[in-house]
């Protein structure tokens, strides 16, 4: 770690390593596979499926959407296009290496053989610590609703509870987490084409609307951008980390008997999906209802329901809302014990990281992400403002370091592929390499310009300070580290990043 080491088996000295790699069989099913890291091969494509869709939708979709619309006015749409290109170009970068080398680690392996150890460690224990915040963000927020519906039972309990819960279907086997999944994510899917429909049927003045809305709520109260142009920047800022969790499925896609398919159909459905939930839905918004009203802030979702007469439309959200919250939930804790597990096989976090239970699980792994989680959610009833809300900032940006650090593996990586095994670029980048160029100066610009704004600038300054204080982490345990146990370990870590050979 320090150095960029060359990619590949360059990184090993040139020798190919012999240390094992399980494979499994890769028609052996969901029952009885295994993938390459050594998990359990349990996710059955309908799974995958349902995650790829439903990983573009967040709870922040249904009500954090209100703060970007106030600070935009109907300008919020071009600022979700801009943010939803710049996703689908990172994701497309992401499919292409994901296909050729589907692993547990997804970005983070590949950032290690392709940037360098230091690279890899940083990203992939950052990309941990946001998914574990997470964790307890969601608990809470689950509680709340819970509570408004039951206060007999304190929020505090019902945030325990969902964790046990989520907790127990993650260690029992990877198939449990791939079912809630699927249901949750089908909830949230119906709900928003349900949304679109009624509110495209009240637009053009059929039921439920009575007469058709026009363009005056786009237009009118100030003009598409009432804000001014600058506001479209400022709306990505609020709506970027809403699309955090459309990389699930190239971690996911390991566990799954044929993830090569798997990957290379959520990359190419990552469009429509974008299209469709996210700029479709908040179209019908700013459509229907006046993009400066109070309701719209607060909960645009609901307050198009209740202008159509929509019966107990608050409730109905509630649900959606609730089920979006655990599905983030469920998913969250998924994501961050993979990639505990992918640092635990590269030696870069505790062996124990690395090993499964009888389910095919890495059972400490989740555990390890859990406790974390259980901490974040203490703090945030003890010490909302000010521990917690130090996490939440400190946490912030990771989706565009995270994005920043694909694109720049993504330039590397496909020369290594194209030279090694040039038949397993079954997924390409646009206009390689200028496009991938174009994306880069893209996330730059965004992170410069958080620094530059101010409700961004503490978010980007305290995310900073975190993935300096892991990279000086990581810098120096690998000088720590014995030379052989390095040099094993970066073996082990280009057998786990290479190609496997049933693709």
């Amino acid at each position: 770690m320090g150095a960029h080491p060359p990619p590949s088996s360059e990184r090993a000295g040139g020798t190919p390593t012999t240390t094992p790699v399980p494979t499994g069989n890769p028609g052996s099913g969901p029952t009885g596979g295994q993938s390459q890291d050594g998990l359990q091969a349990g996710l059955k494509n309908r799974h995958l499926s349902m995650i790829a869709i439903g990983g573009v939708i967040g709870a922040g979709l249904f009500v954090g959407s209100g703060a970007g619309i106030a600070a935009a006015g109907p300008g919020i749409l071009l600022s979700y296009a801009l943010t939803g290109l710049l996703v689908v170009l990172v994701m497309r970068m992401l499919g292409e290496m994901a296909a050729a080398s589907p692993t547990s680690g997804s970005f983070s392996a590949y950032a290690d053989r392709a940037l360098g150890r230091w690279a890899g460690f940083t990203i992939g224990w950052l990309y941990w610590f946001f998914w574990s915040v997470v964790l307890a963000v969601e608990a809470t927020a689950a509680a709340a609703i819970l509570t408004g519906w039951v206060p007999a039972v304190p929020q505090w309990a019902w945030a325990l509870l969902v964790m046990i819960v989520l907790t127990g279907t993650n260690l029992v086997s990877v198939g449990s987490f791939g079912e809630f999944e699927f249901w949750f994510a089908g909830i949230k899917v119906v709900a928003i084409v349900v949304f679109i429909v009624i509110g495209a049927l009240a637009i053009f003045g059929l039921p439920p609307g009575g007469s058709p809305v026009g363009t005056e709520n786009l237009t009118g109260h100030g003009g598409f951008l009432p804000h001014g142009p600058g506001a479209i920047l400022s709306g990505m800022l609020l709506v970027v980390f809403s699309f955090m969790g459309s990389e699930i499925v190239t971690l996911a896609a390991s566990e799954s008997p044929n993830p090569v398919q798997a990957v290379r159909k959520a990359v190419n459905s990552v469009i429509w999906r974008i299209a469709l939930f996210y700029i479709g839905s908040i179209a019908v918004i700013v459509t229907l209802l006046p993009w400066n009203s109070k309701a719209v802030e607060e909960s645009p979702y609901v307050a198009v329901l209740e202008s159509l007469d929509i019966p107990y439309a608050g409730t109905v959200m509630d649900v959606v809302v609730l089920t979006a919250v655990l599905s983030c939930l469920n998913s969250g804790l998924y994501t961050a014990s993979r990639m505990a597990f992918s640092l635990g096989q590269r030696g870069d976090a505790p062996k124990s990281f690395a090993t499964v239970n009888k389910g095919g699980v890495p059972a400490v792994a989740i555990w390890a992400s859990v406790a974390f989680g259980f901490i974040a959610t203490i703090f945030s009833y003890t010490s909302k403002d000010t521990v917690f809300q130090f996490l939440l900032n400190s946490s912030g940006a990771v989706a565009l370091f995270v994005w920043l650090v694909i694109c720049l593996s993504q330039l590397r990586m496909r020369r290594v592929i194209e030279r090694e095994t040039p038949e397993r670029l079954t997924v390409r980048m646009w206009l390689y390499p200028w496009l991938t160029y174009a994306t880069i100066a893209l996330i730059v610009f965004v992170i410069g310009y958080m620094f530059y704004n101010p409700e961004g600038r503490q978010q980007m300054v305290l995310s900073v300070v975190a993935a300096v204080v892991v990279l000086a982490v990581g810098l120096i345990l690998d000088r720590r580290r014995p030379r052989d146990t390095v040099a094993a370990d970066q073996a082990g870590a280009d057998v786990a990043a290479r190609p496997a050979d049933r693709i």
